[in-house]
C-alpha cells in the first residue's frame, strides 16, 4: 500500500511538472469555436484570403506558408524573410492577404465579417527586435474596396511567440477584401529580418 501511494505521488508530481513546463510557453488555441481564419495551417480548409498583395519593395520579400519549425499552434506557420535591399527603391515593404487573389478593390469578393469583434494573430522574430510599422486589416479602396479598417503598431517583436489583438468592435466589417496585412520600413530594419506569423483569425 505504501509503495503504491508513493508511486501515485511521483506520478502526480510528474504531471504537475509537465504542466508547469508547458505553461511557460504561450500556446495558441486553434480549437476555439466561432472564428474566421485568415491562416490556420498550410492548405487548411478553414483558411481564407491569399498573401497576394505585395507592396513597396516587393522584390525584397519571401513568404513561406508551410514552415514546420516551432509553430504557435498546429503543424505549420508562416515565415517571412525581408532582405532590405530596396529592390524597387521604395524603402519599405509589406504584404496584404486578399480575396480574391490580387484584389485591390477592382474585383468583387471579400467577406461579411460583421459577426466578429477582433482580429488576433501570433507573431515572433527570429532574433528579436524586428520592427513592424503596422499590422492591419482592411483599408483597400476602389469600387469593391473594404468597408473599414483597423490596425496596431508600431510593434517590436521578441523571439518568443506573442498574441496580438486588433480591436474591431466599432468597425464596419460588412465587406472585407483585405483580411490581413503587415508593413515594415528599411530604416527600421536596415539589415532586414526574418519573422514568423501564425493563427491569424477573426474572433467573436
Amino acid at each position: 500500500m505504501t509503495k503504491r501511494l508513493g508511486q501515485c505521488m511521483i506520478l502526480a508530481i510528474g504531471v504537475a511538472m509537465a504542466s508547469a513546463v508547458k505553461a511557460d510557453k504561450p500556446v495558441a488555441d486553434s480549437s476555439v469555436k466561432n472564428v474566421f481564419y485568415v491562416y490556420s495551417d498550410k492548405g487548411a480548409k478553414v483558411n481564407h484570403y491569399v498573401p497576394s498583395g505585395w507592396m513597396g519593395d516587393y522584390g525584397d520579400v519571401k513568404v513561406e506558408d508551410g514552415v514546420t519549425t516551432d509553430p504557435a499552434d498546429g503543424k505549420t506557420c508562416i515565415k517571412i524573410t525581408y532582405s532590405a535591399k530596396g529592390t524597387q527603391g521604395a524603402g519599405w515593404t509589406g504584404v496584404f492577404w486578399q480575396h480574391p487573389s490580387n484584389n485591390w478593390g477592382e474585383k468583387a469578393g471579400g467577406y461579411d465579417l460583421s459577426a466578429y469583434k477582433r482580429l488576433t494573430f501570433w507573431a515572433r522574430g527570429a532574433q528579436g527586435g524586428e520592427k513592424i510599422a503596422e499590422f492591419k486589416m482592411g483599408g483597400i479602396t476602389g469600387e469593391h474596396g473594404d468597408s473599414d479598417s483597423g490596425s496596431v503598431g508600431p510593434i517590436t517583436l521578441t523571439k518568443d511567440w506573442k498574441k496580438y489583438t486588433i480591436d474591431l468592435s466599432d468597425k464596419n466589417l460588412s465587406h472585407i477584401i483585405g483580411g490581413f496585412a503587415w508593413s515594415a520600413s528599411r530604416d527600421d530594419n536596415p539589415n532586414g529580418f526574418v519573422i514568423y506569423l501564425d493563427e491569424m483569425r477573426y474572433e467573436q
